[in-house]
């Protein structure tokens, strides 16, 4: 396993669509392994694939306590069981440190397949559907900040860009 990179916006491979998986193989199951640990070591509970750069239908999830049961979810599908939204406050390990109410439906159906590539359903309610809501973004090219106003949405991004920025001169200075 390995913690990959994590993009940030406005790169421009965060805006793309991402295809659906054709078979649930070694290969893919080594990249979920990775994103789950890169999820874990930036301190997330969601990922999908496209925020490691790679434009594959894959989400990983883990909303435990303990931080130990990953779930896997590749080529999902969300069929909205709910005309009632609920705001919840998001952030997003491709925009670090900047937080912000989007509504979204409270329950949601989720179709998929897991690890093993068998055929998965669930109802999700609360923090995993809007987990699961925000993943399902990334793979259709969405940010959470593209909810916000347009103001809002280019103040983001010119900090995670500061930011970003400073990281950058802090680790070249370590070297």
């Amino acid at each position: 396993m390995a913690i990959r990179e994590i993009l940030t916006v406005p790169d421009p491979r965060l805006k793309l669509v991402s295809k659906p998986v054709d078979a649930v193989d070694d290969e893919l199951r080594d990249l979920m392994d990775d994103m789950v640990e890169t999820m874990y070591a930036a301190d997330g509970i969601g990922l999908a694939a496209i925020q490691v750069g790679v434009d594959k239908r894959v989400i990983v999830m883990d909303l435990t306590d303990e931080r130990t049961t990953p779930s896997f979810f590749v080529n999902p599908v969300i069929t909205p069981l709910t005309d009632d939204l609920k705001p919840y406050q998001e952030g997003c390990l491709s925009v670090p440190d900047i937080y912000d109410s989007v509504e979204r439906p409270k329950k949601v159906k989720v179709e998929f397949l897991d690890y093993d590539g068998e055929k998965r359903e669930l109802i999700a309610e609360d923090l995993f559907a809007v987990c699961i809501q925000h993943e399902m973004d990334h793979l259709e090219g969405v940010v959470f900040i593209d909810y916000l106003s347009r103001l809002k949405r280019e103040r983001a991004v010119k900090k995670v860009q500061k930011l970003v920025k400073q990281r950058g001169d802090v680790s070249e200075a370590a070297e």
